[in-house]
């Protein structure tokens, strides 16, 4: 009995190890590149090719409205996600601001490997970036977070300015949603990227769209849910029936909801 205990112990130290190596593939699963997004019509797409502080290159693209000094959303996606691709929806889900996508260390063209510091630091300074363009309204921006972006995107919200935040399928903190999946692990000792939204929420007062599907088995909407409780300023949910992790963008109420939002808040 005591070989057996012990072979036991072994195993579940084994496993915990293995999980504790391998987080950044669960978190960061990585996106293969895509060709350039085809403008809007009457937009018009720049090529965004970045350095940050570190030497790293980002890539990702800047789509402009037809419009003089629009304001600014800056759109964060989900964990397997080329973020480029989210600008072909720019006109239908953002009205006539200019929408800023630019991939995540490790994803499409972007170098280097990803992690929650140097994501949120990037985030940073994309902000800085855009904020200081002459063609663009700096003084309204907001920031739309998909999933694992609405980590980057409530953490880029604790640190800069914005009008609004709209998170799509957000989760309360990581450590909570891997208590979730692995409940017999010790996630809080494991995880080394944390994204504890709900820590910084109470402090949030920027308005916030929280949009969530009924059926996530991956994040369950249990977690948003306790983020907008926590959260500082006005929130105004929106459940999606029927909808799961990933088909909440096909869902008719989707779009509309997230551009009466934008409309009202930039």
């Amino acid at each position: 009995m005591k070989a057996v205990l012990l072979s036991a112990i072994a195993a579940y130290l084994g496993v915990c190890l293995l999980l504790w190596l391998g987080q950044e593939r669960l978190i960061f699963l990585g996106a293969a590149p895509l060709p350039p997004p085809t403008a809007p019509p009457l937009w018009r797409i720049e090529r965004v090719d970045f350095r940050t502080a570190d030497g790293t290159r980002l890539e990702g693209v800047l789509a402009l409205p037809p419009a003089a000094r629009p304001p600014v959303v800056l759109y964060f996606g989900g964990n397997a996600e080329e973020a480029t691709s989210h600008v072909r929806d720019a006109p239908r889900l953002y009205g006539p601001r200019a929408v800023l996508a630019v991939n995540y260390r490790g994803y499409g063209r972007s170098e280097g490997r990803p992690g929650e510091a140097a994501l949120v630091d990037d985030a940073t300074a994309l902000y800085d970036w855009v904020r200081a363009r002459a063609d663009v309204d700096g003084e309204r921006i907001a920031v739309h977070g998909a999933s694992l972006g609405g980590g980057v995107a409530v953490a880029l919200a604790a640190r800069r300015p914005v009008k609004a935040v709209v998170l799509t399928a957000p989760f309360d903190s990581l450590v909570g949603l891997a208590q979730f999946h692995y409940p017999w692990a010790p996630a809080g000792l494991l995880l080394r990227h944390r994204f504890d939204c709900v820590a910084l929420a109470p402090a949030l007062e920027a308005p916030l769209l929280v949009i969530t599907a009924a059926q996530d088995t991956i994040i369950p909407p249990a977690h948003a849910d306790r983020l907008a409780a926590a959260w500082g300023g006005p929130v105004q949910a929106l459940r999606l029936a029927g909808r799961g992790h990933n088909d909440i963008p096909l869902d008719p109420l989707y779009a509309p909801a997230i551009a009466a939002f934008i409309d009202r808040r930039l």
